[in-house]
């Protein structure tokens, strides 16, 4: 029995796991905060996979099966991500950490291609001026850097996204 839709279907579950697949290999944290050029290639990238996923089908319907496979495939894996560590480990990433006890963990901020300077903004962002006040920074998987000071009287609820993804790092 041929579901009349089953090709849109089996489209769309490729499409999902390719992106997830590429996000994965390129990096979420270029995601944490969007500039001019990655709302441009996600709206290219959308364009560019739509045809993948409802194939010459170009009806209304179809474009509404796509949408829902995706919202269902999405819901599916978050619940496997939380049921099982295996899923999550392979799906998001692990948070990093770039201070600890005032000392700078080069090869991590080298590997993830963190300047000084973006990490200087997000120590200015929790009211810290110097290194070696930072008891802990993380690169959260979402792509915030989360500070710790060595005076918890400093400990502020705001978050530092990254704008984007250096290239050339500036040497510390």
């Amino acid at each position: 029995m041929n579901f009349p839709y089953q090709d849109i279907v089996l489209r769309s579950i490729a499409v999902y796991f390719f992106m997830t697949i590429v996000l994965r290999i390129f990096g979420k944290k270029e995601l944490s905060q969007l500039n001019t050029a990655d709302v441009i290639l996600i709206l290219l990238i959308s364009n560019s996979v739509q045809n993948a996923m409802v194939g010459p089908d170009t009806s209304l319907t179809g474009g509404l099966i796509a949408a829902l496979v995706l919202f269902i495939i999405n819901f599916i894996i978050k619940k496997l991500i939380h049921r099982y560590k295996v899923v999550g480990d392979l799906l998001l990433d692990k948070p990093q950490i770039l201070i600890h006890d005032g000392k700078l963990d080069f090869k991590t901020l080298s590997k993830l291609d963190i300047s000084d300077e973006e990490l200087k903004e997000a120590m200015r962002e929790h009211g810290i001026e110097f290194f070696k006040n930072v008891k802990l920074a993380m690169l959260e998987i979402d792509g915030t850097i989360s500070i710790i000071s060595e005076d918890q009287k400093n400990l502020k609820q705001t978050h530092y996204k990254r704008r984007h993804n250096r290239k050339n790092l500036q040497k510390f």
